[in-house]
């Protein structure tokens, strides 16, 4: 299983708007991908020296080779319209991570 994690600082200016946006259509677009068989999204609980908030938004999917796909397919499309609404008040960087065990 592999996690693809978006980690993401939103300027307090527009953090109403994008977490409206996140909740109600991005996660659901990149779920609608077919690729990903769930997402959850955290608060960070660190306060970062630049401001705003941080988040994560880990989503769930079954290989590297479907995450790739998904980079290919899907992923400009999606982060285009994040930067289109957010610009430079969201900043985001993205990790994979595979699942070793869950106790």
């Amino acid at each position: 299983m592999i996690l693809y994690n978006v980690t993401i600082n939103i300027h307090e200016s527009v953090h109403y708007q994008w977490m409206q946006w996140m909740q109600e259509k991005h996660i659901n677009d990149v779920l609608a991908t077919g690729k990903f068989s769930s997402a959850r999204m955290v608060k960070v609980l660190i306060e970062e020296e630049m401001g705003g908030t941080t988040y994560s938004i880990q989503y769930t999917t079954d290989s590297k080779e479907t995450l790739q796909k998904y980079y290919e397919e899907d992923a400009p499309r999606l982060r285009d319209e994040g930067y289109r609404l957010f610009g430079e008040k969201m900043l985001a960087f993205r990790t994979e991570l595979e699942l070793i065990s869950e106790h």
